[in-house]
């Protein structure tokens, strides 16, 4: 009789396979962050995740796939954080989602977005994530702020909340704009409360 193998014997290596990968997004999202698109190579990343070159191509075999995956990642955070947020009023929703913009995981997708206008093979795939991304954070953003998209401009109000709450993110990218924004933030929750009644 041959050895049978106990089914939990692959189970360290698959572990091992996602936490190495887990780790390359993270990286990732890191050096997008700190360094911007031309900064992030997959050379970088590896040694940043702390996994040879080898490794990272395994599981990302582009430099494309390894950052699109990375901003996956990200708006699934994204979103998993505002999934997350407890009921509350409508003023902490907007700080919520304002910060959720303006901190490290939208700035690299920020970084993303620049490097997409410019690289051809990258955009569709930028493109494509970022609409499903926004299609998403928007339903989570109804949910949160108890809005009847049923009425005549509420949907826009949300919408331009989460523009807003983006443009928040791209001027943070320059300087440390908190002292302006809680002014912004404070102001739009106010509009936001009277156009959603």
């Amino acid at each position: 009789m041959g050895v049978v193998t106990p089914p939990t014997a692959k189970a360290p290596k698959q572990d091992r396979s996602r936490a190495t990968r887990q780790r390359l997004l993270e990286a990732a999202v890191a050096c997008l962050a700190e360094v911007g698109w031309a900064g992030s190579t997959v050379t970088v990343v590896a040694e940043r995740a702390g996994v040879s070159r080898g490794a990272a191509q395994h599981h990302f075999p582009t430099r494309e796939d390894l950052f699109t995956a990375a901003v996956e990642y990200v708006a699934e955070e994204r979103s998993q954080a505002l999934r997350e947020l407890p009921s509350q009023n409508r003023a902490a929703v907007v700080a919520a989602l304002v910060d959720l913009y303006t901190g490290p995981l939208f700035r690299a997708a920020l970084h993303l977005w620049v490097a997409a206008s410019n690289e051809e093979q990258l955009r569709p795939r930028v493109t494509e994530l970022e609409a499903k991304v926004g299609r998403e954070t928007h339903r989570i953003a109804v949910r949160l702020l108890g809005a009847d998209e049923s009425r005549p401009g509420v949907r826009e109000t949300v919408q331009g909340l989460l523009d807003m709450a983006r443009g928040l993110g791209l001027a943070n990218l320059l300087t440390d704009d908190a002292a302006r924004r809680r002014r912004v933030v404070a102001q739009w929750a106010a509009l936001v409360e009277k156009a959603l009644g």
